[in-house]
């Protein structure tokens, strides 16, 4: 302590070489050139001065403290308090401060209040170096200082363990920490950062052994039982007994005062510039407030090994012939990390991974459990603290959107979701306004895990749905994507490869497609229940056949043993619109939803009973091919169609309707949708006559016109023509034989 006095008797603005003096500090390491600050560069020198000198003697009046000094108002300590208060919480400390001011906190040197007001200016402006938090551990050890200054330091290492620029003889120092929690008050801290700090090679029988001790001794407690879920996941081996499953939270928020201190720094470092976004904590991306919502995986190297490239060279050859870790710091390339996957070890700040791909290629090739715990913990923690619909007034809301969306490519990248963010949508959908981060939260849905559907209606359907039918048809849109998302992501990720001629089917794949079922029924009804409140708008009807495109593959495309029809309520919509857009969307679906192939498959394959189909679903496809092939084709829809909300009507009624050609109403030359097509076609073939005359459309050029109509990219109109009408079918069969020949 007292050589590390000595060594820093130098003035402070003496290292003007150095990033982390106080003139660097305050000027933001450069000069800033734009003529929009010049004007007022004289005044703010002034102003940064004055906090410069004053924060100058506070430190060198802290430092020399030798005795147990009494606060008085306007004293010299008092003075000097002020001045480090006033500094931290405008600008925040420098890296030089910290071991200065912690040596005094903890040396007990002042009253509890004082220390008190010190702990809490502790605000990095950069970072924290490593060798002051372990010192101030040294000062912990003798006891110097009372159990609330104790108690304080470690919620402050906690909050700010991310900041800290290295962390290895930290995890030197993880039995003395260990051996702290015998005390019952400091206990919740140490394990939290214990759980910060855990290596595998720190699981030992005698430290599990006391965890059990002091859970017998003093019951299941959260923390406790998350050092040990940490540790049965290092050496399940070694941890026998069953613990709980994962918990809301493990650890109570230890911020303290300090997380609305780093949220006004960091606003006012990085002000308008982008200058003093790079200063912030060493990066160039907007800092949150938060350890590390949007930051980029910055692990701070000392200047000694960042200054000399030789160095590093030899250094890293070094690491790749032995066995030691692999620095992270050093990790750039897609090459390393497969040269180094088995050495590397994770960061304690889970936050910088999300924004990471090359530790998101790690989470994905190597299981670690360990990993995916403290994501869980940490993600879980963050989302409930900082959700912007949970509070009144919070002015962080563009900060959560980010959160957010980091959280969603994150997924994307892992093609998985995790399951903190599942648990946050579940527990604040009820709450949810559907307007605060709408598109964030509608894209963090996607990836929600299908299996789980059956035991979530209250959580997820029932909150959902009372938004989707308040709320404007823009929104419904924006939930029926996101619920396709969802089910493509699902198919995606969790496409079956069922061999059919297995004997039998796991039950892990009936609850699976049980709960691709639930999914498709609920959309089918908020869908007819949507299109209702919106007169069969075709925006919406449009978002709904999307979706349903999606469905009709899942049999043929994905294996997945389930055929759904359109609901009633959404198939006459769409047969009956008056876009063509929506209309093609139908006949894709009734082409891609082959119901003879799948009989085919159950006649051949007995043993596939565990998902045969309902003889309802082939009496919906059969009632429905009648009305399309009636409508589009034989012009006898009101005759022929026999579904129960189907279109057949008797003659009598339909003669009162006076309504002209009423049995080619709905075919493909006289359908709404259609009849701009019809018209644009007999301007082709008769451009004189200006009459429209639609009964020309038969015979030769009715061939005609269904050409014409497959080159204006009418795809879905094509196939299912081809596939459903016998004669058209036919003819395309010729056709496709004779172009082979």
């Amino acid at each position: 302590m007292q050589r590390s006095s000595r060594a820093r008797k130098q003035p402070l603005h003496a290292h003007h070489k150095s990033q982390t003096d106080l003139s660097a500090w305050r000027k933001g390491g450069t000069i800033d050139s734009e003529k929009s600050l010049q004007s007022h560069q004289s005044a703010n020198d002034q102003k940064y001065d004055s906090q410069e000198e004053s924060l100058e003697q506070a430190l060198s009046y802290f430092e020399k403290v030798q005795d147990c000094v009494a606060l008085k108002k306007q004293s010299v300590p008092q003075k000097h308090l002020d001045a480090v208060e006033s500094t931290a919480l405008k600008q925040g400390l420098p890296p030089e401060g910290f071991e200065i001011l912690l040596n005094i906190v903890l040396s007990g040197k002042f009253a509890d209040t004082v220390n008190t007001r010190l702990l809490k200016s502790l605000i990095p402006a950069s970072v924290i170096p490593e060798d002051s938090v372990v010192k101030a551990v040294s000062w912990l050890c003798v006891s110097k200082c009372s159990g609330n200054i104790k108690l304080l330091f470690l919620k402050w290492l906690i909050t700010m363990f991310d900041y800290i620029d290295h962390k290895e003889q930290l995890h030197a120092l993880y039995g003395i920490f260990f051996s702290f929690l015998q005390d019952e008050r400091l206990c919740p801290c140490i394990c939290h950062l214990l759980y910060l700090l855990t290596r595998k090679e720190h699981v030992n029988p005698f430290r599990i052994r006391r965890l059990l001790e002091l859970q017998a001794r003093m019951g299941m407690q959260s923390y406790l039982q998350a050092l040990l879920s940490l540790y049965k996941l290092f050496c399940p081996e070694q941890v026998t007994i069953t613990l709980p499953g994962k918990m809301k939270t493990y650890f109570k928020n230890s911020d303290g005062p300090w997380k609305a201190a780093i949220t006004a720094v960091r606003q006012r470092n990085q002000g308008p510039s982008s200058l003093s976004q790079t200063l912030f904590l060493g990066t160039a991306q907007p800092r949150s407030r938060k350890r590390k919502w949007n930051a980029q995986l910055v692990i701070p190297a000392s200047s000694a090994n960042t200054n000399n490239l030789e160095d590093d060279r030899e250094k890293c050859f070094y690491l790749y012939s032995t066995n030691e870790s692999f620095p992270l710091e050093q990790l750039h390339t897609f090459p390393q990390l497969l040269q180094n996957i088995h050495r590397l070890e994770f960061p304690s700040q889970m936050g910088s991974v999300l924004t990471n791909p090359l530790l998101l290629h790690y989470m994905n090739c190597v299981k670690d459990e360990s990993i995916y715990l403290r994501l869980y913990y940490w993600m879980g923690q963050m989302l409930q603290e900082e959700c912007t619909w949970c509070m009144v007034d919070n002015p962080y809301e563009e900060e959560f959107k980010s959160f957010l969306e980091t959280v969603y490519k994150a997924e994307c990248f892992l093609q998985e979701g995790f399951s903190a963010c599942e648990e946050f949508l579940y527990k604040t959908l009820p709450l949810w306004d559907g307007f605060c981060c709408r598109s964030e939260v509608l894209r963090l849905l996607s990836w929600i895990p299908l299996s789980s559907f059956s035991d979530i209606k209250s959580y997820l359907y029932d909150p959902l749905a009372q938004l989707f039918f308040t709320s404007s048809i823009y929104f419904k849109c924006s939930v029926l994507e996101s619920l396709k998302e969802l089910l493509q992501n699902w198919l995606n990720c969790n496409a079956i490869q069922v061999d059919l001629e297995s004997s039998s089917l796991n039950t892990t794949l009936s609850g699976l497609v049980n709960g691709v079922a639930e999914l498709v029924r609920f959309v089918g009804w908020i869908s007819t229940v949507g299109l209702r409140l919106e007169n069969n708008s075709m925006l919406l009807l449009y978002f709904i056949l999307d979706f349903y495109e999606i469905v009709c593959d899942m049999y043929l495309k994905y294996n997945l043993p389930l055929l759904i029809m359109l609901p009633a309520g959404i198939f006459y919509p769409a047969l009956l619109s008056m876009d063509s857009v929506n209309l093609n969307q139908l006949c894709y679906i009734m082409y891609r939803t082959n119901l003879v192939a799948a009989k085919e498959n159950e006649l051949c394959k007995k043993k596939m009973l565990q998902f045969k189909f309902s003889d309802q679903t082939y009496q919906v496809y059969n009632q429905y091919i009648i009305a399309m092939v009636g409508c589009l084709w034989t012009s006898s829809a009101f005759q022929k169609d026999i579904h129960p909300q189907g279109l057949h009507m008797d003659d009598e009624l339909l003669s009162k309707t006076a309504v002209k050609e009423l049995r080619n109403s709905f075919n493909i030359v006289y359908h709404p949708a259609m009849m701009g097509y019809s018209i644009q076609f007999l301007q082709q073939i008769c451009p004189d006559d200006t009459t429209f005359n639609f009964k020309l459309i038969k015979g030769k050029k009715w061939n005609w016109y269904l050409e014409y109509l497959y080159t204006q990219g009418l795809k879905g109109l094509k196939v299912f023509i081809e596939s459903s009408i016998s004669r058209v079918s036919q003819a395309s069969c010729n056709k496709a034989g004779n172009a082979e020949a």
